[in-house]
């Protein structure tokens, strides 16, 4: 399976929502989209994975890679995750301790 990826702007925020797989073939593609909007100036980011069928330690690297990014800038990376089966590899991996997961892009928004 692909990846897509399609940005928007909400509030103060730029939600990329992803659907697909994220691997070593797809995440590329992520971090060039998330390197693309925090050169733009764009700091306060939301990634919905809500569609995402699949994510591997490439992806879990290229999100941990985009939250550095956008902590140089004082900004914030969050995650919209609803599925156990994500949740679990955010569990297992101590990643829910290092990013803002939420079940939907507005309870997202709002914790900030």
């Amino acid at each position: 399976m692909d990846l897509s990826l399609s940005t928007r702007s909400q509030d103060d925020f730029e939600v990329i929502e992803v659907s697909g797989e994220i691997d070593v073939y797809t995440a590329p593609r992520l971090r060039e989209a998330l390197v693309e909007l925090v050169s733009k100036g764009h700091h306060n980011l939301i990634v919905d994975v809500e569609r995402v069928e699949f994510l591997d330690s490439t992806g879990l690297g290229v999100l941990v890679g985009g939250l550095k990014r956008v902590r140089s800038h004082d900004g914030s990376l969050d995650i919209v995750c609803t599925h156990d089966r994500l949740l679990k590899i955010f569990r297992i991996t101590g990643l829910t301790k290092v990013f803002g997961i939420f079940d939907s892009v507005d309870a997202a928004v709002a914790s900030h």
